[in-house]
This record gives C-alpha cells, sequence and structure tokens, in this order.
C-alpha cells in the first residue's frame, strides 16, 4: 500500500512508550504541564504582555483621539447676550445677564495678580502641559476621603472649559477638555492661555474677565489691584455666588476672608511673596470690597423681582448656575403681575408720605416696609414691595427676608391647630374639641400650664414660675378664643398653644407653607409669634385659608427657555389639602371679626369682605398686618433698622405715635393697595363656615358662662404686642425653656 505509515510509538529504555512531542501554542493558556489552580495562573511574562497590550491599546486610542479631536471655534454661548425676564403678561419686565467684560492684555494685569491667580489655581502652569495627572489624582483622592469637591482642572483646562467647550460634566466632555487642553497647551504659549483665562473667569456680580470684576469689587481698572485685592478675586472664582455678597453677607465675609487668606499663604509657599510681604498684607487687613450696585436697569421693585426669580429658576434647575445666566440666552416668564406690583409700590409711597416725616422726626428713618401679594388659588406671586431699590442702595428684599417676627399674626395658626387636633386641657386625658366659642382666660398675668399639668418656669421670676402677659392689664375674665383674636389677647392663646402641643401647631404651621427653619424654637413666646417666616410665606399662609384649606406653595416663574428650547421642572405647584375646610373656613370667619370690630377695624376702609390679622411684637419691633379676600391675600410688615447696623430697632415713635401697632401703618398700606388691586372684581363672599360642633371650655371657666363681652368698652384698634418668651439659659433634657415674664406678655 502507497503512502505514509504512522510511527510507531517510540520506547524508553525500560520499554515504557514515549508520548510523541506536542505542537507549540501561540499563548499557553491554560498553562500546558501544570496542574490545579495553577494551570489556570498566568505567568508573569503573561501578565507583562497583556498590560503591554492593553497599555499599546490605550496609547493608540488616545493617540487617535488626539490626532482626530480639532480645536473649535470659540463658543459663541460667551459672547454678548441678555437673560429676558417677562411679567405675566408676557411683556418684558427686566433684562439681565448681558455679558460684562472688558479684555486686557497680560501686560495690563500687574505680575502679583497673575501670581496670585496661578498660586491658587495651578501652581504648576508654568512647567505643565495643559493637564495635571497629579491635580487630578490628589483631587480624587480627596473626595473619596470625604474632603470638599475639587476640580483638579489646570488653568489651560479652565480656559477650554471657558471658551470653547460648555459647563456639563459628563465623561465625553471632560475627555475632550483633556485633548483639547493638550492641544492648547502645545499650540499656544502660556501668556496667551493665562489672558485667556483672566479674561473669561466668572467672578460673580455678572463680571466676566479681571477688568470687570475689578471695577465691580473695588471701583478700580484692573492695572491698580494690588496682590491682596487680587487674592480676593483669585478666591471669588472659586465660589462666585457666595462670595460676591461679602460686603454685606456674614456668612460670604467669613468664606471670603478665609480664602483670602489661604491665597495668599499660597503665594509665600509658591515663593511669589515673602513672609514679610505677607505680613504688612495680614496687617493692613481684609481687602474689603465696595458695595453691591447692579445694574441700574434693575430699579425700583424691578431688581427685588429679578432676584426671586433667579432663585426660583435655578432652584428648579440644577444646570441654572450663576455662570450660566452670566452668559445669557434664558428667557424667564414670571408670575408677576405689573399693574399690581405698581399698585404696591405706589400705596407704600402714599402711606410713607403721609405718615412718615424722616426729615423733623428721627424715628422716622431707617423705617422699612415689607409687602407680598399671593394668589390663593394658585399661589402665584403676583406682587412684592422689597424695599426703595438697588438704585437707591437698598438690595435686601424686605419681602423675602427672614428674621422679622410675626407676632400675633401667628394666632390663626394656633387657632387652625386646636380646630384640627383638639386639646389636652387635662393631664391624661384625650385631647377635647375646640371651637371658636371655647373659653379661655383672657386675664393678664396668669401662670401657664403644660399638657402635664406642671406650671412653665422662670428662673428670673422671684415665684419661678412664668406669669403671662398681656399688652394691658385689663382683667377679660374667661373669653372666646373668637373674641380673644379679636381683641389680640396673649393669655388665651399661649395656654391653648401649650394644650395643643408644639408639635401639632408647628405641623399645622409647615402644612400651611411656612418652612421649619422660620419656625421659633419650642417656648411660650412661639404661640404668639417669635418666628420669622417672610412676608412671602406670610401671605402664601393666609392664602391657604382663603382657599378653604387648600394650599399652593407660592411660586414666581411659570416657563423657562434657554436658546429658545423649554428646560423642565417649571409646572406650577398643585394645590394639596392642607387643613380640612371646616377648619380653614371657621378660621376666616373668626378673622372676619377682627376687621369687624376688633384691632384691624381700619381694614373696613377697604369696602368688601375680607378677613385678616394684626400683630405687633415685642419692644414694637415690627408691625404686620396679613389680611385676605377670596381672590387676594395680602401680607404688609413694618420694622426699623439702620443699614449700618442691621439689627431691630423699636417702632415707637414712628409716625408720632407713642405705640405703633399692625392694625396702624401696615393695615393703611395693606387697604390702599387691596383697593387698587381689586379695583373691578366683584365682592366675592367667603364659604359659610360649618359648625364644628360643641366645644370644651378651659377648666375653671364658670358655667353657664358669662357674657363673652367684658362690661367695659371694647378696644377698636388696641394693642396686641406681645412679649416672646425668650430663653434665657440652656434647658435641661426634658424640661421646658425659661423665658423671662417681662419678655413674655
Amino acid at each position: 500500500m502507497s503512502g505514509h505509515r504512522r510511527r510507531p510509538p517510540q520506547r524508553t529504555n525500560g520499554g515504557a512508550r514515549r508520548a510523541a512531542p506536542q505542537k507549540k501554542r501561540w499563548i499557553d493558556y491554560p498553562r500546558r504541564g501544570r496542574t490545579g489552580p495553577r494551570r489556570w495562573l498566568p505567568s508573569v511574562w503573561q501578565v507583562l504582555g497583556s498590560f503591554l497590550l492593553f497599555f499599546g491599546v490605550a496609547a493608540a486610542a488616545v493617540g487617535y483621539a488626539y490626532a482626530t479631536v480639532t480645536i473649535p471655534d470659540p463658543n459663541p454661548r460667551t459672547l454678548l447676550q441678555n437673560n429676558v425676564y417677562y411679567w405675566s403678561d408676557g411683556s418684558v419686565l427686566a433684562t439681565d445677564g448681558s455679558v460684562d467684560r472688558q479684555n486686557v492684555t497680560l501686560a495690563q494685569v500687574p505680575a502679583d495678580v497673575r501670581w496670585d491667580f496661578i498660586a491658587a489655581e495651578n501652581a504648576s502652569f508654568y512647567t505643565d502641559p495643559g493637564i495635571d495627572p497629579q491635580g487630578i489624582f490628589r483631587a480624587v483622592v480627596n473626595m473619596a476621603e470625604g474632603g470638599s469637591v475639587q476640580s483638579g482642572s489646570t488653568i489651560t483646562q479652565q480656559f477650554v472649559k471657558n471658551t470653547y467647550l460648555d459647563q456639563s460634566q459628563t465623561l465625553s466632555r471632560k475627555l475632550k477638555e483633556l485633548l483639547i487642553s493638550t492641544k492648547i497647551g502645545a499650540g499656544m504659549s502660556k501668556q496667551q492661555i493665562l489672558q485667556g483665562y483672566l479674561n473669561t473667569c466668572f467672578f460673580g456680580r455678572q463680571a466676566n474677565g479681571i477688568q470687570a470684576a475689578a471695577r465691580a469689587y473695588y471701583g478700580l481698572p484692573v492695572e491698580k489691584l494690588n496682590a491682596s485685592q487680587g487674592a480676593f478675586l483669585a478666591a471669588a472664582v472659586n465660589e462666585p455666588s457666595l462670595i460676591q455678597h461679602a460686603d454685606s453677607d456674614p456668612t460670604a465675609r467669613a468664606k471670603a476672608k478665609a480664602r483670602w487668606s489661604w491665597v495668599l499663604d499660597r503665594m509665600v509657599q509658591t515663593g511669589r511673596m515673602t513672609p514679610g510681604q505677607r505680613a504688612r498684607y495680614a496687617a493692613a487687613g481684609f481687602p474689603a470690597p465696595k458695595k453691591w450696585t447692579p445694574g441700574s436697569g434693575l430699579t425700583g421693585e424691578t431688581g427685588y423681582l429679578v432676584q426671586l426669580a433667579r432663585a426660583y429658576a435655578q432652584a428648579h434647575d440644577p444646570s441654572i448656575t450663576d455662570g450660566s445666566l452670566s452668559r445669557g440666552g434664558y428667557q424667564i416668564h414670571t408670575t408677576f403681575d405689573r399693574k399690581r406690583t405698581a399698585a404696591l409700590a405706589r400705596a407704600v409711597a402714599k402711606v410713607r408720605a403721609e405718615r412718615l416725616d424722616p426729615a423733623h422726626r428721627s424715628a422716622d428713618r431707617d423705617v422699612q416696609v415689607g409687602a407680598a401679594s399671593v394668589d390663593p388659588a394658585t399661589g402665584r406671586i403676583l406682587a412684592v414691595y422689597g424695599g426703595p431699590g438697588f438704585d437707591h442702595a437698598h438690595y435686601s428684599d424686605n419681602a423675602d427676608t427672614s428674621g422679622v417676627p410675626v407676632g400675633s399674626t401667628f394666632k390663626p395658626v394656633v387657632l387652625a391647630a386646636a380646630l384640627q387636633h383638639g386639646a389636652v386641657l387635662r393631664p391624661g386625658q384625650a385631647p377635647a374639641p375646640i371651637t371658636p366659642a371655647s373659653k379661655f382666660d383672657g386675664d393678664d398675668g396668669i401662670r401657664i400650664k403644660d399638657q402635664q399639668g406642671d406650671y412653665v418656669t422662670d428662673d428670673k421670676d422671684p415665684t419661678g414660675l412664668l406669669h403671662q402677659h398681656n399688652d394691658t392689664p385689663q382683667r377679660w375674665g374667661y373669653i372666646s378664643l373668637r373674641q380673644a383674636m379679636e381683641q389680640s389677647v396673649n393669655t388665651p392663646y399661649v395656654q391653648l398653644g401649650e394644650e395643643v402641643g408644639y408639635g401639632n401647631v408647628a405641623k399645622t404651621a409647615q402644612s400651611l407653607g411656612l418652612r421649619p427653619e422660620s419656625l421659633a424654637a419650642d417656648s411660650a413666646g412661639f404661640y404668639i409669634g417669635t418666628s420669622t417666616p417672610s412676608a412671602i410665606r406670610m401671605a402664601g399662609a393666609y392664602a391657604t385659608f382663603a382657599a378653604s384649606g387648600m394650599q399652593a406653595t407660592p411660586y414666581s416663574v411659570t416657563k423657562v427657555t434657554h436658546d429658545g428650547a423649554a428646560l423642565h421642572g417649571f409646572t406650577a405647584p398643585a394645590p394639596v389639602r392642607a387643613l380640612p375646610a371646616a377648619v380653614a373656613d371657621n378660621v376666616t370667619d373668626v378673622l372676619r371679626g377682627v376687621i369687624a370690630r376688633g384691632t384691624g377695624t381700619k381694614a373696613q376702609a377697604l369696602g368688601r369682605t375680607a378677613a385678616g390679622k394684626t400683630g405687633t411684637t415685642d419692644d414694637y419691633r415690627s408691625a404686620w398686618f396679613v389680611g385676605y379676600t377670596p381672590q387676594l391675600a395680602t401680607s404688609v410688615v413694618l420694622f426699623r433698622e439702620d443699614p449700618a447696623h442691621p439689627q431691630l430697632q423699636s417702632l415707637v415713635g414712628v409716625g408720632g405715635l407713642r405705640k405703633v401697632f399692625g392694625g396702624d401703618i401696615p393695615t393703611a398700606i395693606w387697604t390702599r393697595y387691596m383697593g387698587d388691586a381689586l379695583a373691578g372684581l366683584p365682592d366675592t363672599p367667603f364659604p359659610a363656615p360649618v359648625p364644628l360642633g360643641k366645644g370644651t371650655d378651659e377648666p375653671g371657666a364658670p358655667s353657664p358662662s358669662p357674657s363673652a363681652t367684658p362690661p367695659h368698652a371694647k378696644r377698636t384698634d388696641g394693642p396686641d404686642r406681645k412679649r416672646k418668651a425668650t430663653p434665657t439659659a440652656a434647658p435641661t433634657p426634658g424640661s421646658r425653656p425659661r423665658c423671662r415674664p417681662h419678655k413674655c406678655r
């Protein structure tokens, strides 16, 4: 037979057959000649080869990406643009956000100021290739260890991001930034890159570029800046939205000062400043920026309206940042009613002109007014009065500020909580039902009990017990909660609040839209108004009563578009049930009595169905009137504060009055405004309150109860002032905060 024969196996000397040699494999894996786990463990050469292969592929991919990526044209969004704000009727309210930039050459920037930025942002700027792998690694490690978020970006990368790319935080955008930065680093001089960076940085105060920043913060051309001022500007780049307020906000100032000091320390560490120079700058003190004066177009109430809309937009879309707003391109449609805003400002101006004379009466100086008007059905903020305007160097929005106690305007919240949750009138018993007809002791100086039946203590009283006071020593006896509300008698509502419980009252306040952080601590004064909600939030809370218990969160923006595309997140908040309709309507019925025969009778000049409550706080440091019709809820607050010394001062003597109550100037402003704002609308009645059944009187009330009307004359616009329950010592666990008797009335 032709062909090849298979060679028989060879035998060893011992006669055993030897296996034929196997053909070599290109990759010996699983490893031949190994058994068990060792068969599957790669060799050192295999590991090294795999690493080299991976590295080669990665290098090739990066090389290809580097070769193919091109430096784009400068992003057109970095050019001049405006943000446009619209009134609710679609007309233009204001424009802002156009890029405030004046480009400068690097030679115009003092050398010390240049080194401030390099020391703070990228010490290796002149030696790195445009990226800093060590800086990126440090940033990642710092964040992994729980430190602050750091970008790890070089000055070149920040210049690329500002000039050529967008601000998105995607991996592809970051990779593109790194590749372009490397090309820019190789193709442009360091002087060109630094100049471009300094001209495109955002510093806050709408200032883009170091020239605009120098003028916005110091009123100087960039050539006049020194190293200390440059250190502040380098700090501003790090957190512009906060540090821009370093002229007025203590928190922002502390942050800016710490960062400024750190930049100067970095200058010493990098050898660009001697310790002696550093000491001289420290001795000279923090280079505080000048007062911020925004664009001249934001005059009167416009600045406050734009400020509210910006804040709302940023809170509802994280992509809307200070930086993106500064580049412009946004169209922001607001809820603000042009005519009602003008009417509110007009009402404030007229009453101020009629009642205040700061040129001849010192008490009338530094008097501040804040006001807000809300649609009860939707929560739309229709008008605010924040102050005389940015153009009058008044930058704090009095309508949106927190820190002014609301006084007796908080009593309706206590009443609503009582009607809904009942009150523990006897220790150990279930909460008893409460109605506006329930009677409580209205006498001055009574002792207050908590739900356990124990007297609330006060270490400043000779007896060791809290004696709650009214504004006058008038003896009311046991009076209904309705009459106590009308005449703003404190003692019934403090005792009622204790028996309803802090938790229930605070929960009701929050359900009405008051923010938790604005609510005062658990103390007797809480129930008579030591909390500090803004005028906007108080208008929103009373709007819930007007809407029969449906709470609509106050909002200011209806739609936002950017470069023509609508942004998500601006759907109107849906009203939610905050109170049973019967509870809300009964509160409204009680508050109608405040205007009909109580401390708010001056609001009768409105000439239509309305409800409301006056409020005046300890030592007459604030005075409020919050009132509403079915169509509109408005709050007005009056306080006195010297802008140079921001703390509340007494209103005594304002308008020539010995005492200033919420039923006076605030009610006059409210009435004048509401008359204009509601002109042409029908006088709509409130829903008839559903009877709540039989309520329970406070233990000790005579039965049958005597007439709720005391034998003496009734007040028509008397004081509703109270002494706040001010804790005087840290309470021990489980104890109630104590309050001074002369601070609780």
